[in-house]
């Protein structure tokens, strides 16, 4: 299982747990990526490699260019 954000036109519409294979099959539809609930500030919480900067959360931006989530000013 992993976390996924919906993103439409950039902005984070909703995050769900979901199996990537479930995600793949379009069941849920488009427009999902994937997050690390670890990762915050581009840093891992665990001493990990850090996965698009942040955690994705409804209303943030998915900047495509810089592959991050960016949280709301």
């Amino acid at each position: 299982m992993a976390h996924f954000a919906q993103v439409e036109n950039g902005i984070v519409m909703q995050v769900i747990v979901a199996d990537k294979d479930v995600i793949d099959s379009g069941a849920f539809g488009s427009g999902w990526v994937q997050t690390s609930y670890n990762t915050q500030g581009g840093q891992h919480r665990l001493g990990g490699t850090p996965f698009r900067k942040n955690y994705a959360g409804i209303g943030y931006t998915y900047d495509s260019q810089r592959d991050a989530f960016i949280p709301p000013q």
